[in-house]
């Protein structure tokens, strides 16, 4: 498996395993907790070495599923978790307090004496990012923490988290039909040298092609809410995934292979995170990273990407976004 470096030296395996589905999001879980572990410790086998969790993915449990996959592994890969949300109420929180009341819970819930990479799961408007990247240098000071990560930050929030702690990595989505970032934030990333970790590479299963307008979510699946995944957004967006299928079958890949492909041939300190519960879609996401696209196959996915319909988020969602 190829190596790419983030921000602060930290390698990683060119794509990681966002793990969020194995415990909520995405409807009923076909497999077990012992599925889960299998898969997660068949990725391992795999060369995958960067893992995602949060408190809030179950909440809690998502975190207890991959420490006690990871443990017999712990020292050959980087586990990455996050905190900023009320669990229990609503909204977020980042007070300095809280932050060392959820990395002591996360490291016991892990296993682990130390978090690899700690994230800001999002910004906190009534927390100064100071106080928080304050807090963070402190809890690495002490050993608990080896990287600082934000989620979901704007460009001027990462230039004043990084002047108190250096951070490592920004992780917010990023994927063909979402370039946000690509205006303000991936710019300031270069600058500084920090590593981006897209999360949803393969929007949220839209770029699979498994998807159209036919398709049914289960009743607790998260895309029902989310404006891109109306029926008629989806059928707006069916010339993009369409060309990738053709492109795909073209280059003897999949839609998905090819939707990381372009992702990594962005810069070569992005890796993605895609999430899945079969160890076979592990093995067919991490054979993207030996996937070469053209400057003109590139050129023609950019263009087509350009014009996505539907936003990502509804606006309560949006809400919890930091836009500077």
């Amino acid at each position: 498996m190829q190596k790419r470096i983030l921000g602060q030296g930290l390698e990683v395996s060119a794509i990681g395993l966002g793990c969020m589905g194995m415990s909520q999001a995405y409807g009923p879980n076909p497999g077990s907790r012992d599925d889960m572990i299998a898969v997660l410790r068949g990725a391992v086998d795999l060369g995958v070495t960067l893992f995602d969790t949060a408190e809030v993915y179950g909440p809690y449990v998502n975190e207890e599923l991959v420490g006690e996959a990871l443990a017999p592994v712990r020292d050959q890969v980087v586990i990455a978790t996050k905190f900023g949300f009320r669990i229990g109420g609503e909204g977020l929180d980042s007070r300095p307090e809280h932050i060392r009341e959820v990395v002591d819970a996360s490291l016991r819930r892990l296993g682990t004496d130390v978090i690899d990479l700690l994230y800001q799961h999002r910004v906190d408007p009534d927390v100064p990012i100071e106080d928080v990247a304050g807090t963070v240098s402190a809890l690495i000071a002490d050993g608990k923490v080896r990287h600082f990560g934000l989620s979901e930050a704007s460009a001027a929030t990462i230039r004043r988290a990084h002047a108190v702690q250096p951070v490592t990595a920004v992780q917010s989505e990023y994927s063909l039909w979402t370039r946000d970032p690509e205006a303000e934030v991936l710019p300031v990333l270069g600058e500084l040298g920090i590593g981006f970790v897209p999360f949803s590479p393969l929007g949220r299963g839209f770029l699979t092609g498994a998807i159209d307008t036919t398709t049914a979510f289960a009743s607790d699946d998260m895309r029902n809410g989310l404006p891109r995944f109306t029926e008629e957004n989806r059928a707006a967006n069916a010339a993009l995934i369409a060309h990738v299928t053709a492109l795909a079958a073209a280059k003897d890949a999949t839609p998905g292979q090819i939707a990381l492909a372009w992702l990594l041939a962005q810069q070569p300190w992005i890796v993605p995170i895609p999430g899945t519960r079969r160890i076979s879609r592990i093995e067919e996401n991490l054979a993207a990273a030996e996937l070469v696209l053209t400057s003109a196959e590139l050129g023609e996915l950019d263009a087509l990407a350009d014009g996505v319909q539907g936003e990502r988020y509804s606006a309560a969602q949006f809400a919890q976004v930091d836009r500077g």
